[in-house]
């Protein structure tokens, strides 16, 4: 009988929790990816409820709809009510370069042309260096937009500037535009071109030579409703991920308010004097969690 009224009671709890847990992904916009959990549960995903509190539901409760990638002409089109951002916490940052590889296998890339790019800094002389993830910043001012003669590269009303490389014709404008370095050049055949889907800008596949690419925040998954690949691949929780209007952000384990997190923790935004009006902050290095270590011989950084 007692384990009758446990069932009963769990039961109760997920007939509550898992509705309103579901209607606060409109607010939050995002889900944190889904992993494989221990036992006999199966696919488990983490949701906001509407207390605050965060709550691990499985996947099969979830509304299931078929995902198919963006064409061209629709993915010019920004996901409604949105506005992405990312945060890089620089002293959680210790070069494991686990969102590197992440990024690259998602989007089928050589390791000559990655969208991520971790890059010893120092900021002088006296100062201890540090590890500073960098990849497109998806500027709201963006010169890469503004020099492309097709109308190629473009920015969305989300916030996420793409590349469609159905339109680029290779001339390298938006390259020497970008003062972030972002953008990577195809020169050779991409590293896989069996695809079980059509060419998307959302998902930057089958990469084309003779093209630009860069970062593209994985559009792909936030169609999904989660986040992208290099946000749940790093094991330090480095790197946070959400919605400037939803004021949220989170790094797959924890979600924080955006405003809070760049107020307490004094945010800035790289070269932000450009003018480009970045989309990317970044924590300073303070308090590290891990002493900094050189990387290791013949490791680009």
């Amino acid at each position: 009988m007692k384990n009758d009224k446990n069932k009963q009671s769990r039961r109760k709890f997920f007939s509550k929790a898992v509705p309103a847990a579901i209607g606060t992904i409109g607010g939050v916009g995002l889900v944190a990816q889904s992993c494989k959990q221990a036992g006999n549960s199966g696919e488990k995903v983490t949701l906001l409820s509407q207390d605050g509190t965060l709550v691990e539901v499985d996947q099969s409760a979830l509304p299931q709809a078929p995902y198919r990638p963006m064409p061209p002409k629709e993915a010019r089109e920004g996901i409604p009510g949105k506005h992405f951002v990312m945060v890089v916490d620089l002293a959680r940052c210790r070069n494991a370069r686990k969102c590197v590889k992440a990024c690259d296998h998602h989007h089928q890339l050589t390791p000559d042309r990655p969208f991520i790019k971790v890059l010893r800094m120092q900021d002088n002389k006296a100062s201890a260096p540090y590890w500073m993830p960098k990849k497109c910043f998806h500027c709201d001012n963006p010169p890469c937009v503004k020099v492309c003669p097709v109308g190629a590269t473009y920015k969305r009303s989300d916030g996420l500037v793409l590349v469609d490389n159905e339109r680029c014709i290779g001339c390298r404008f938006c390259m020497a535009a970008c003062p972030y370095s972002a953008r990577v050049f195809n020169w050779g055949e991409p590293k896989n071109q069996k695809m079980n889907h059509p060419y998307s800008p959302e998902t930057s596949t089958p990469s084309q030579i003779g093209t630009v690419e860069k970062c593209d925040f994985c559009p792909d998954m936030l169609r999904q409703d989660k986040v992208p690949h290099c946000i749940t691949a790093c094991p330090n929780g480095a790197l946070y991920f959400g919605d400037k209007i939803a004021d949220s952000v989170t790094n797959g384990s924890e979600t924080v308010r955006l405003s809070t997190l760049l107020r307490d923790k004094a945010a800035y935004r790289y070269h932000e004097e450009l003018g480009t009006e970045p989309n990317v902050y970044y924590l300073p290095p303070v308090d590290r969690a891990f002493p900094f270590k050189e990387a290791p011989e013949g490791q680009p950084s």
